[in-house]
């Protein structure tokens, strides 16, 4: 299968180094390019109960399966964002839809530039 897209995404991961005064300070770098589809997420639901991270977002990015890993380490929503035309988005949750590993269906909160 290939999606193909209009948009190139960066995924970064982040590691801790220090800063000038030796404070732990985030500091981000490339980790996956990926190619493929921005979507803005429409509509309101009342129910949340079991679809939190999915209310939460605001796009999303649908693109071919790649494995989610930088180097060794696993790419999660909780030590990556990604880069779109310049602008910033949390990751909400990397969905490989049933585990078919055909592509991904990836869950964005825009964050700004």
């Amino acid at each position: 299968m290939n999606i193909g897209g209009n948009k190139r995404a960066i995924i970064q991961v982040y590691g801790i180094t220090k800063n000038s005064i030796g404070e732990d300070a985030r500091e981000w770098a490339d980790a996956l390019s990926l190619e493929g589809w921005l979507d803005l997420q429409t509509g309101d639901s009342g129910s949340v109960d079991f679809h939190t991270k999915i209310q939460e977002s605001t796009h999303i990015f649908l693109c071919d399966y790649r494995p989610l890993l930088a180097g060794n380490t696993k790419i999660t929503p909780e030590n990556s964002r990604m880069i779109i035309d310049g602008e910033v988005y949390e990751v909400k949750l990397y969905d490989d839809p049933m585990n078919l590993h055909e592509h991904l269906e990836i869950f964005l909160k825009f964050m700004g530039g």
